[in-house]
């Protein structure tokens, strides 16, 4: 498996972000519990809004695919899906 880097930017309906939010946190914990995403979380500064993931899977059309149900990406909430390959250290 190959751990996958996976940048959301957010368009500026937050409070469709707000309404949809359970449904995607769902979604999120589901890969979760399934070893296919074990970090996510938005981002709490002064830039755009967005979060980052960390996913898992064996090749970019897999990591594609279980984002792709996302109810944030389906409503169109996410303006740039940025997906890199990330051979990272774990500690």
């Amino acid at each position: 498996m190959t751990d996958w880097m996976i940048e959301y930017v957010y368009d500026d309906r937050a409070g469709e972000r707000d309404r949809l939010r359970p449904e995607h946190r769902a979604h999120l914990a589901a890969l979760a519990e399934q070893g296919r995403m074990p970090a996510y979380g938005r981002f709490d500064d002064e830039g755009p809004a967005g979060a980052l993931l960390i996913g898992r899977a064996a090749t970019l059309a897999d990591v594609e695919s279980m984002l792709d149900d996302d109810p944030f990406w389906t409503a169109g909430l996410i303006t740039q899906r940025r997906i890199r390959s990330w051979p990272a250290v774990w500690a």
